[in-house]
C-alpha cells in the first residue's frame, strides 16, 4: 500500500511564506511526476504546480514567481515553497504522484489526504 503523506500547512499572514512538504511511503516502486494541488471553498480543485522526474517543472500563472516545487528522489518526497502569499492562495492543498507500486505494478494517481493553507491578517 502507498502513502501520501502532507505538511507544513497553517496560517499566514499575506506577504508571508510557507513550505510544504509531501512523503510517499510503502510498496513504491518508481514515482513519476509529482505535484501540487489546491482547493479553495466552492472551487473545483485545481493544479498549481508539476515537476517531472527529470526535472521540468509546470507552474500556475496564479502561483508563477512566488511558487518553487521541488523533489528529493532519494527520500520519495517533494516539497512546494510558496512566497508572497496571499488572501486568495487560501485553499486545502494536495499532493499527488504518478506512483508504480510493488503489489499491482500498475502506474496510478495518488494523493495525500491535503492540509489546510490560510493566508489571512
Amino acid at each position: 500500500q502507498v502513502q501520501l503523506v502532507e505538511s507544513g500547512g497553517g496560517l499566514v499572514q499575506p506577504g508571508g511564506s510557507l513550505r510544504l512538504s509531501c512523503a510517499a511511503s510503502g510498496s513504491i516502486f518508481s514515482i513519476n511526476a509529482m505535484g501540487w494541488y489546491r482547493q479553495a471553498p466552492g472551487k473545483e480543485r485545481e493544479l498549481v504546480a508539476t515537476i517531472g522526474s527529470g526535472g521540468t517543472t509546470n507552474y500556475a500563472d496564479s502561483v508563477k514567481g512566488r511558487f518553487t516545487i521541488s523533489r528529493d528522489n532519494a527520500k520519495n518526497a517533494w516539497y512546494l515553497q510558496m512566497n508572497t502569499l496571499k488572501p486568495e492562495d487560501t485553499a486545502v492543498y494536495y499532493c499527488n504522484a504518478r506512483i508504480r507500486d510493488t503489489i499491482t505494478w500498475v502506474s496510478n494517481d495518488r494523493w495525500g489526504q491535503g492540509i489546510q493553507v490560510t493566508v489571512s491578517s
